[in-house]
């Protein structure tokens, strides 16, 4: 069965790291793809976006490190990278398997 409240657990420490707007939902993901506890997968995302841990919860650094990466936005410039394209990138960047892109590239392999 797993455990009932992991999912409400990193859902409320992600939102209180301003979930897509800083880092939160990044390092959720992280957490639940690689089964870290929060503080190894916030230096884990910072590693990988080449930032301090304590930027992850700034929404003016991260707005840039988004654009500059193409890893998402809550409202995303033209051009920017949205949707399934982002979070091939999100996948890229932290090294990390998601399965809707792993479902995306094997229907078209």
């Amino acid at each position: 069965m797993g455990d009932p409240l992991g999912m409400a657990l990193t859902h409320a420490h992600a939102s209180g790291m301003g979930g897509m707007r800083a880092a939160g939902d990044l390092v959720a993901r992280v957490q639940m793809t690689r089964g870290m506890r929060i503080q190894e997968a916030k230096r884990y995302v910072a590693d990988k976006l080449r930032i301090a841990v304590s930027e992850l919860a700034d929404p003016v650094i991260m707005s840039e490190v988004r654009e500059d990466l193409q890893i998402g936005a809550v409202t995303p410039l033209p051009g920017c990278a949205k949707g399934i394209e982002a979070k091939f990138r999100i996948a890229e960047v932290l090294g990390i398997d998601i399965n809707c892109v792993q479902r995306f590239k094997d229907k078209i392999s």
